[in-house]
């Protein structure tokens, strides 16, 4: 499992503000991510195929005053990321989320398996 800190609020749809800010908050998250994932895959060699890869994303926030239907789009440059670090389309996932009671500091934790 890819385990990440817990995408801020600035990553959401609706986040206002400097959008180089913002540009710079996303590439560290998608860095982050791409890192994680080449640390996860030399431990668990894993080949992908060429079909679809189920990507289960469990959030764990840190607290209860986020929307959870904001986390999935919180969460896309760490998808990004990771399909950097497979060489892979992201179109090739197939995401599911669950949502974890809140708990410091809060995470992302991403499993990726080869659709059958």
């Amino acid at each position: 499992m890819i385990s990440l800190p817990f995408p801020p609020a600035s990553l959401s749809g609706h986040a206002k503000g400097n959008w180089h800010k913002k540009a710079a908050v996303t590439k560290q998250h998608r860095q982050w991510a791409h890192l994680a994932t080449k640390l996860w895959l030399r431990e668990n060699p894993r080949d992908f195929g060429s079909g679809d890869i189920r990507v289960l994303i469990q959030f764990t926030p840190p607290d209860n005053r986020s929307d959870r239907s904001n986390f999935p789009i919180r969460a896309k440059s760490y998808l990004d990321g990771v399909a950097d670090a497979l060489g892979v389309n992201d179109r090739r996932f197939v995401p599911s989320f669950e949502f974890l009671p809140a708990k410091q500091p809060g995470a992302v934790r991403i499993s990726l398996e080869a659709a059958q």
